[in-house]
C-alpha cells in the first residue's frame, strides 16, 4: 500500500489545518487507516483511526480533530481545529488490514504501511 500525505504547514495556535492522505496499490482494501504524529524527541503516537467510517481518537485531540474517509477517492482526511502548540509534529498516514478491535490510535504496532509524513507546526 502506498500512502501520500499532504496539507501540512504552519499555523498559529487556535487555527485549523486539514491533512489529506491518498492511498493506492493495495491488494486487500485497507478498512482500517489512521493518522499518527511524532514530535522531536518523542515516540510516535496515535491521533485518530477510522474503520470503515467509524472514527476513534486519542484523548488529546477529542473534540478538536475529525477523521474522514472518502472511498471513491481512496482518501482519508484529518480536519484539525483549535490547534495547540503541542500538536506540532510530523504527521503520518498509516494503513492496516487489521480488524476493528485493533483499529485504534493506541495500536501503532498494528499498522505496517506508512506514508512519508507531513509537517505541522503550531506557534
Amino acid at each position: 500500500v502506498q500512502l501520500v500525505e499532504s496539507g501540512g504547514g504552519s499555523v498559529q495556535a487556535g487555527g485549523s489545518l486539514r491533512l489529506s492522505c491518498k492511498f493506492s496499490g493495495y491488494t486487500l482494501y485497507p478498512y482500517c487507516m489512521g493518522w499518527f504524529r511524532q514530535a522531536p524527541g518523542n515516540e510516535r503516537e496515535g491521533v485518530a483511526t477510522i474503520y470503515h467510517f467509524e472514527g476513534a481518537y486519542a484523548d488529546a485531540v477529542k473534540g478538536r480533530f475529525t477523521i474522514f474517509r472518502f472511498d471513491g477517492e481512496n482518501t482519508i482526511d484529518l480536519q484539525m481545529t483549535d490547534l495547540k502548540t503541542e500538536d506540532t509534529g510530523m504527521y503520518y498516514c498509516a494503513a492496516t488490514n487489521a480488524d476493528a478491535s485493533r483499529c485504534r490510535p493506541d495500536r501503532t504496532q498494528d499498522f505496517p504501511y506508512w506514508g512519508q509524513g507531513t509537517q505541522v507546526t503550531v506557534s
